[in-house]
């Protein structure tokens, strides 16, 4: 399975970004998908969860409120729309997928994204 992150960039404090994440269409259904990040130097942490048909969704604390993540299961797409952010939002963004959004929470994926870089200046 591959899955592919785009939208990253490099914006100023306050600014907002959408990022997406494209999967194969036919199975993208049955995931649980999630968005985790890594900051240079530090562990890989999640950001948010949401399950196969997008009822439930889990929010790290340092972004609930400022994140919002979706899925478009029609067009294998998963988004997060992230506003006001933080300089410490800065790190490499990945998208992953589980069959078991349980499992994902607890951060393991099945397959994961090579991940789209996002730098904020302050």
């Amino acid at each position: 399975v591959r899955l592919v992150e785009s939208g990253g960039g490099l914006v100023q404090a306050g600014d907002s970004l959408r990022l997406s994440c494209t999967a194969p269409t036919g199975t993208f259904g049955i995931y649980a998908m999630g968005w985790f990040r890594q900051a240079p130097g530090k562990a890989r942490e999640i950001v948010a969860v949401i399950s196969n048909q997008g009822v439930s969704t889990y929010y790290a604390d340092s972004v609930s409120g400022r994140f919002t993540i979706s899925r478009d299961n029609a067009r294998g797409t998963l988004y997060l729309q992230m506003n006001a952010l933080k300089p410490e939002d800065t790190a490499t963004y990945f998208c992953a997928q589980s069959t078991t959004y349980a499992t994902l929470r607890d951060g393991f994926g099945e397959h994961w994204g090579k991940g789209t870089l996002v730098t904020v200046s302050s």
